[in-house]
């Protein structure tokens, strides 16, 4: 049996990793530690609040005495490390909360498992500390370039991506020099349940539900690798469990798109959804052009965001020959779950869009830390 600590549980990733967790490994006992900033959302977690096996703390993963505290009360010996801001927008616009929590805040908890695992032994043989970032630290693809690698140069473009690349280098620093066992993935770009709806797939498909515009950075022709949310969490798995200590891994969905062409298919696929389910027209009778068949009439064109990379794309060869990695599920099927799910859970990204779960939640959860 494992007992894990999860930072960021709340969030989009962290949430559905707890899922597969759980759902994986009944007999482990999983703690989150999430501090519910913006994008954090304890409805995220229903599906495992009443298991035995969870429990849920709020807290700042800067507050390194409560991670210590929660180290030891729990002999924490895996630490999945999600919590991050990680909205390139709004690290444009505010880059001080991404250097707080991506540098300061994985330092803390660096400190923490370091004072804990190392200097007073719990579990100093068995431990694990894994930390999970982005593709985005190795900076922009051309069209022509080879995908990125574990051994692509660093060279981040957005303060968003600067910080993660920086708590990278803190990880491998705290491996290298004080003997932490830590593991590191960089993943592409996620989507699945559960998503914040400012993020380019959801967006899409809540905008198309409130007949709102369809917002297109420049000419949409950004490329990104597309991976699907429970594969990230299956990949992150085989890392901890298959991966060798100080090394780093990509996840990628091997699914690369150009921005306008998944706005267009998510148009198609809603349009088709409507078509064919009388339903949701008396469930989304504001959805307008989709129940006109003509949600693509809602992309909108907007001026494209300061230094906006224009490609991403991971290259798994590593995971895949050493881990046995490769996603389960095509950009297809994966869509098809993304969008059946928000139509089914209208409930969750309303109450997401205008906050009202933070008042339901207090109804449903004990919180401390």
């Amino acid at each position: 049996m494992k007992n894990l600590l999860v930072t960021g549980g709340a969030g989009f990733i962290g949430a559905n990793f707890v899922h597969y967790w759980m759902k994986t490994y009944p007999q482990d006992k999983v703690f989150v530690l999430d501090a519910l900033t913006y994008a954090g959302n304890l409805a995220s977690l229903n599906p495992v609040k009443d298991n035995p096996g969870f429990k849920f703390y709020q807290g700042d993963i800067c507050d390194t005495a409560v991670v210590e505290t929660l180290l030891r009360e729990h002999r924490i010996d895996i630490l999945v490390h999600f919590a991050a801001e990680s909205h390139v927008d709004r690290s444009i616009s505010g880059p001080e909360a991404f250097i707080q929590t991506n540098i300061i805040g994985t330092h803390s908890l660096l400190k923490a498992v370091k004072k804990v695992w190392l200097d007073e032994g719990l579990n100093k043989e068995t431990h694990r500390f894994h930390h999970v970032s982005t593709d985005e630290v190795y900076g922009t693809l051309q069209a022509d370039e080879p995908a990125f690698s574990e051994t692509t140069p660093y060279a981040p473009s957005s303060p968003y991506s600067a910080s993660k690349a920086a708590s990278d280098h803190l990880v491998q620093a705290y491996h290298h020099t004080y003997g932490l066992q830590v593991t590191t993935s960089n993943c592409s770009n996620n989507y699945g349940p559960y998503h914040f709806p400012e993020k380019l797939i959801p967006l899409v498909i809540t905008n198309i539900l409130q007949d709102k515009p369809l917002p297109i950075y420049g000419d949409g022709q950004q490329i990104r690798d597309w991976l699907y949310v429970e594969d990230h969490a299956r990949g992150i798995d085989l890392v901890i469990t298959k991966g060798q200590l100080g090394e780093c891994y990509n996840i990628g969905g091997i699914n690369e798109w150009a921005n306008i062409d998944i706005v267009k298919l998510i148009c198609e696929l809603m349009n088709r959804e409507f078509a064919e389910n009388a339903t949701l027209a008396d469930k989304y009778p504001h959805a307008l052009s989709v129940l006109e068949g003509k949600a693509q009439s809602l992309i909108t064109f907007v001026e494209d965001r300061a230094g906006h990379d224009r490609r991403y794309a991971i290259d798994p060869q590593k995971s895949n020959s050493d881990l046995g990695y490769k996603p389960q599920e095509s950009f297809e099927t994966g869509i098809q779950k993304t969008l059946q799910w928000y139509l089914r859970n209208d409930d969750w990204w309303t109450a997401v869009m205008d906050g009202s779960y933070r008042q339901w939640i207090e109804q449903q959860y004990s919180t401390a830390g």
